[in-house]
């Protein structure tokens, strides 16, 4: 007979099951603040019309409620990363959520049009501090490569068809509600990361080492400079002398970065990222296909208001095929990943959003709505081939000293070809476009946004070739 003093023994199968359990719902906890964090980039899109009304915009002014969020956000994300690997990144991304969360309220009452822009940038600075830790979490979290995979997966379908969403939400909300509750619905969903991911998510190791200061201005100072000329860009255009200084300080602050970067002990961005051939071909497709997507969204949400005639509703319910497409392919890329390599799939991923694109260039009245959904589709099941399996090749190697690092040049590429995606695209449809004709201008930024997704293609196309030959 038992003593009664006797503890019960947990079989350790239960004990690692129910570990693997909370770890699991940790991640998904950090998934949704990333998905928060995407979403945010394009959800007040459609509202943007409410926005001018409400509190009084100038159409020049009015752009910055978008341009604020994406140049704080894209221009400190090095930064961000390295903060996480000295602090922690634990650490770093709940103080980037609470950024975040705080001045998503402000926005939510803000009452004139400073006021929202200032709360939008700091919005982008919480998002920079929180995005790289994310990726670092999960790659630095995963029990194995397989578990790995999932979780790149589900984070690269997050941030796929985030943009989608966002367009979707917005519209839902702005013709249901109030354009204020763009930005009020992040603060729940912010106080429940923030409660909740401390007692599930456990602290990353500090990593060694001092802050590269001057790497840090000159990064950061880098590309802020080049984000903003490339915004300016769309307005005053390339040949103003505006765009022009900015992107020769941006390039001249970035040669600094790589000069600095050799010399210091403990630097921001380490050379030796940039080794790896299929890495830097990794980044370079990102950027080009974040561009060409991005440009995409642009040009259709005109499209469908302008063109259709479409409410805001609609226009974002008819983004729905894209996450479709996302999240479909989510479910068995992992598993695609381990059986035909990255390399190929990136591959086809690209030519499928070529080829998905194409048919928009030669858009016209009498042109079926199918075939926009079909292209919507297709976008969307392109990049549920390309980005988890370019997150791979971004990160494979990475050590966990470097997981912050390697995170943080990933998405500022990816946000930087956002914002070169939206200049280029913007300039092409301003140069032809016709007053009170969408077409035109259309057709020749579809055309742009289809050349941006070939330079995607180029980048990656002899990667498969390359692993064939090892």
């Amino acid at each position: 007979m038992a003593s009664l003093t006797d503890t019960p023994v947990i079989p350790a199968a239960a004990t690692t099951s129910r570990t693997a359990r909370r770890a699991s719902l940790g991640l998904g906890l950090v998934m949704l603040a990333q998905l928060m964090l995407v979403l945010d980039a394009t959800v007040v899109n459609v509202a943007l019309p409410r926005i001018a009304t409400d509190l009084h915009f100038s159409p020049a002014q009015l752009s910055w409620v978008l341009n604020a969020y994406a140049l704080a956000f894209g221009g400190l994300l090095l930064l961000g990363g390295r903060v996480g690997d000295v602090l922690g990144r634990r650490r770093t991304f709940l103080a980037g959520v609470a950024v975040f969360t705080l001045f998503s309220l402000v926005g939510g009452v803000a009452t004139d049009p400073l006021f929202l822009v200032i709360a939008r940038a700091f919005q982008g600075v919480g998002a920079a501090f929180a995005a790289p830790s994310v990726l670092a979490l999960i790659t630095t979290s995963a029990r194995d490569d397989h578990a790995r995979n999932k979780a790149l997966a589900l984070f690269s379908a997050i941030s796929s068809m985030g943009g989608a969403l966002g367009l979707i939400l917005g519209g839902i909300l702005t013709s249901t509600g109030d354009w204020r509750w763009t930005l009020f619905i992040n603060v729940p969903i912010g106080i429940v990361v923030l409660l909740t991911v401390p007692r599930l998510v456990q602290e990353t190791p500090r990593q060694p080492g001092h802050f590269d200061i001057l790497g840090a201005v000159t990064a950061t100072g880098g590309a802020v400079a080049i984000v903003w000329a490339l915004i300016q860009a769309a307005d005053a255009g390339w040949s103003n002398p505006l765009t022009i200084t900015g992107l020769a300080l941006g390039a001249l602050l970035l040669v600094a970065l790589a000069l600095t970067e050799r010399r210091v002990p403990h630097p921001l961005l380490r050379p030796q990222l940039l080794r790896s051939p299929s890495r830097v071909a990794a980044l370079a497709a990102m950027a080009a296909t974040y561009a060409g997507m991005l440009a995409m969204f642009f040009l259709m949400v005109q499209y469908l208001e302008d063109a259709r005639h479409y409410s805001p509703l609609i226009t974002g319910l008819m983004f729905l095929p894209m996450p479709l497409g996302v999240f479909t392919m989510s479910r068995i890329v992992p598993r695609l990943v381990e059986r035909f390599g990255a390399e190929r799939l990136v591959n086809l991923g690209a030519a499928i959003r070529v080829a998905a694109f194409v048919p928009l260039t030669i858009l016209g009245p009498g042109t079926p709505l199918a075939v926009v959904v079909a292209a919507l589709a297709f976008t969307g099941v392109s990049a549920g081939l390309t980005f988890m399996p370019l997150t791979t090749l971004a990160l494979r190697d990475v050590g966990s000293e470097e997981a912050g690092s390697a995170s943080g040049l990933f998405q500022t590429m990816q946000q930087l070809g956002g914002a070169i995606g939206l200049a280029i695209v913007a300039s092409v449809y301003a140069a032809v476009a016709v007053p009170g004709d969408f077409y035109p201008g259309g057709r020749a930024g579809f055309l742009a946004a289809t050349v941006l997704s070939v330079i995607a293609l180029a980048s990656v196309l002899g990667l498969a070739f390359r692993r064939r030959a090892v």
